[in-house]
């Protein structure tokens, strides 16, 4: 068996998996109210959990009454570490975080090899932090689920609708998008920033820019595919780093929304 190992625990989250697993259930608990329709898809930021934790927090939270019923987890984010060029997709055969390994739906991946602009690099994936920090989340609200991890790069909108509407079909699917919103902007300047990408987003708007949201690509896609347009729209929480734990000269923004 083959592992994607940690890349950012210690540094985007606890490594110790008592503390880990005490700090997930902190953010959710602080979660009320969250009895909503149940999500098809969630965009959640991808942060230290001391900057982004409590926005994303608010979006898994919706997972909680789909616990026993997601058994797949589509989830998509940006590539920080490597060029790439359309998607790519591992060849491992589970990831593994301070909680445990989560086992990749390799028929689902199968499927996407023959999809057009995916490829096969374990190194998009090694060391990028985008998806990983979404993983402790989904096993504090998940049961047995599996994993298809996604990183886009540059890549036509049509391109990841398409791979994301392949994996989208079954109702026990979750599909997941993970991004930031603006970076390192003075803080009013940044609310301004998200607060207009916020409501392109709900417009269904699919030409955002990666000065707008770093996982644009991703978001792009979701936009251009079927459910995207159609599907009831929530925006749950917006904030940036200078309303958590950051200098307010130069902050990075957090949304997070649910489709249902």
């Amino acid at each position: 068996m083959t592992v994607r190992a940690p890349a950012v625990a210690g540094l985007f989250y606890e490594d110790d998996p008592a503390r880990l697993q005490q700090h997930v259930a902190d953010l959710l608990d602080q979660v009320t109210g969250d009895a909503r329709p149940a999500p098809r898809a969630l965009i959640v930021p991808h942060a230290g959990y001391v900057y982004s934790g409590q926005t994303a927090a608010r979006a898994y939270a919706r997972l909680r009454p789909l616990r026993d019923r997601i058994r797949r987890v589509a989830l998509f984010g940006p590539a920080h570490r490597v060029y790439l060029q359309g998607m790519a997709i591992p060849s491992v055969d589970t990831f593994s975080t301070p909680l445990g390994d989560i086992p990749l739906d390799r028929a689902a991946l199968q499927l996407m090899i023959d999809l057009p602009a995916v490829t096969i690099s374990d190194e998009a994936h090694r060391e990028e932090h985008s998806l990983e920090v979404q993983l402790p989340f989904l096993q504090a609200v998940l049961a047995d689920f599996r994993l298809v991890p996604v990183v886009v790069g540059r890549c036509d909108p049509s391109a990841v609708a398409a791979a994301m509407d392949a994996l989208w079909q079954e109702p026990d699917t979750l599909l997941l998008v993970s991004t930031d919103l603006s970076h390192f902007h003075p803080y009013g300047e940044a609310r301004q920033l998200d607060s207009l990408t916020c409501e392109r987003l709900l417009a269904r708007k699919n030409t955002l820019t990666g000065e707008e949201a770093c996982g644009a690509q991703a978001l792009n896609g979701l936009m251009s595919t079927a459910r995207g347009r159609s599907l009831d729209m929530e925006l749950i929480s917006m904030c940036n780093s200078g309303d958590t734990a950051g200098d307010r000269n130069r902050v990075v923004g957090y949304g997070a929304f649910a489709l249902h």
